[in-house]
């Protein structure tokens, strides 16, 4: 096998950067940024987790009293009608 050699063709001074700043870059560093305090994953997650499951718990609850007045008012609006059905058919038999 033939060994691969790698030659560049850049020169040398192509090769190496210089680094170059502004005047308004180097007197930004010189105001500090205020130090912040990390909220922690662990609090933070667990705030997290605990407000998306009142905020569900709550959803599902009013849905199903929602849910449980409609079947309320359905099946009395049921037992109303078999009353007066019934109330029907015993004025037809005493006749």
């Amino acid at each position: 096998m033939r060994a691969c050699r790698q030659t560049s063709t850049l020169s040398p001074l192509r090769t190496v950067r210089a680094f170059q700043s502004s005047a308004r870059l180097r007197d930004a560093t010189a105001t500090a940024m205020p130090v912040r305090k990390p909220v922690g994953a662990f609090r933070g997650g667990m705030f997290g987790f605990l407000l998306g499951s009142t905020l569900a718990g709550a959803g599902t609850y009013y849905y199903i009293l929602e849910e449980y007045k409609v079947s309320n008012e359905l099946l009395t609006e049921d037992i109303y009608v078999s009353r007066d059905s019934i109330d029907e058919l015993y004025e037809r038999v005493a006749v």
